[in-house]
């Protein structure tokens, strides 16, 4: 049984440290009843309290792991139903599905696997490849599953219905602790015996959330907790049903038997690869752990693993460089000097036509603690006195044989401000949008 914040509270060492995020103990122990933070927070928490406490301390969303080394996939571990209350954390792992009748799977593998794309500074992959046994026999899928770890460093997720299929695969690549997809109310018995022998995370199937609570509480009595759940919906409604059902009912109901990842298949459901998308991108939004992909092309899967990247973004606390002076195209102490804030997302906008433009450049980045240009200026924190103060910080007078600055034409307010400022130095105003920056540098830079 749950217990209260005050009952927490006699288990903390009631020092109202403030390291874990808490002013008081007490405030700190009423967060941790509602599972709105971890115990881990609290830096000097006893291993008894830390015993006593483990059933509180529990996530509501159980922290699952699929894969060994960098690759692995981890998911689970959320408190919120919504990403402003904290922010979710672990970001639902995106896995092309291949079977074992298509000559072609262990290419489709690889070149899935292959695949990155880097957008603001961070470099976004597909995470994982599933393996269904669709010939119905063991030696091939056991094949496939060895083919397709020796030609990828991705997590595996190991789908067939047999047990005897499932254990020949295991034999094959249970060392890497693929997924096991997935224990029914048809084979659960033979299928949790394989989760504890091989030490690997199991899926559960079942035909709606009583059936799978009953496979959950079932999986964790014989000591598998590391578990996925699938509802078995498909489709836009019932899966948008099931799923934020799961969530709230793991979340405010502290209903156990639901509190895992949940995965899904958007291709199930969908009748067209723009359909499938469509699909995937709302189980992205709401709440899917894991998300199994039919087709694979760069066309889908960027705009998927860019609406990841915002969603599992702190909208607290956005992407944001370090302040300083970024060479763009091996430039020298004549080259253009533009300024910009220190929004990854500006920054990458900027840097990226700088660098199309033509000219080298150097790109001042002062910090405004991750705001963007209009943002930061309506803030108070991007101004004249702090583009002069960083000017002067990274000895940029000494290091230019100009005294030559372009600001965003959309503080064009401020030139007058810097020109104080800076009185020595030529104030100019770029453009309004990154995009024109070249043309602006073909008439205005010489």
């Amino acid at each position: 049984m749950a217990l209260t914040g005050v009952q927490i509270y006699k288990f903390l060492p009631k020092t109202n440290c403030k390291e874990c995020g808490f002013p008081t103990c007490l405030s700190f122990a009423m967060k941790l009843a509602q599972r709105a933070t971890e115990l881990g927070a609290c830096p000097y928490v006893s291993d008894e309290a830390k015993s006593n406490l483990e059933a509180a301390s529990r996530p509501p969303v159980r922290l699952v792991t699929v894969g060994v080394g960098e690759k692995k996939i981890e998911v689970g571990n959320e408190v919120v139903l919504f990403r402003h209350e904290k922010t979710f954390v672990h970001p639902a792992g995106l896995v092309l599905r291949v079977k074992d009748s298509d000559a072609d799977a262990v290419a489709k593998a690889k070149e899935a696997a292959a695949y990155s794309v880097e957008r603001v500074g961070i470099n976004m992959y597909l995470d994982g490849i599933a393996i269904e046994n669709d010939s119905k026999d063991a030696a091939k899928f056991a094949k496939l599953a060895a083919d397709v770890k020796a030609a990828t460093d991705v997590a595996l997720i190991l789908m067939s219905s047999d047990t005897a299929a499932m254990k020949a695969a295991l034999e094959k690549v249970g060392e890497d602790k693929p997924l096991i997809y997935a224990a029914t109310a048809d084979n659960a018995d033979a299928m949790i015996e394989l989760a504890k022998k091989y030490s690997c995370p199991l899926a559960v199937y079942g035909n709606g959330l009583q059936e799978v609570a009953d496979l959950t509480e079932q999986a964790a009595k014989a000591g598998v907790e590391d578990l996925v759940i699938d509802p078995a919906t498909r489709g836009y409604a019932d899966s948008l049903d099931a799923l934020t059902q799961i969530r709230r009912l793991a979340i405010k109901k502290s209903f156990v038997a639901l509190g895992y990842p949940v995965i899904t298949f958007p291709g199930e459901g969908a009748e067209s690869i723009d359909d499938e998308a469509m699909l995937a991108g709302m189980h992205i939004a709401k709440y899917a752990s894991i998300i199994v992909l039919d087709n694979f092309s760069p066309a889908v899967a960027y705009p998927l693993l860019t609406a990841r990247l915002n969603i599992y973004t702190d909208p607290q606390k956005p992407i944001q460089m370090a302040a300083g002076v970024y060479p763009l195209g091996d430039p020298k102490a004549d080259s253009v000097l533009c300024v910009t804030t220190n929004f990854s997302l500006t920054y990458f906008s900027i840097a990226g036509e700088l660098e199309n433009s033509g000219y080298p450049s150097h790109l001042l980045v002062c910090d405004t603690e991750g705001l963007s240009v209009l943002t930061a200026w309506a803030a108070g924190k991007f101004d004249a006195e702090k583009i002069a103060k960083a000017v002067k910080e990274f000895k940029l007078p000494d290091t230019l044989s100009h005294k030559k600055i372009i600001l965003p034409g959309g503080v064009a307010v401020l030139k007058g401000d810097l020109e104080d400022e800076l009185p020595d130095w030529e104030i100019l105003v770029g453009p309004r949008e990154a995009m024109a920056i070249g043309s602006y540098l073909k008439q205005n830079w010489s």
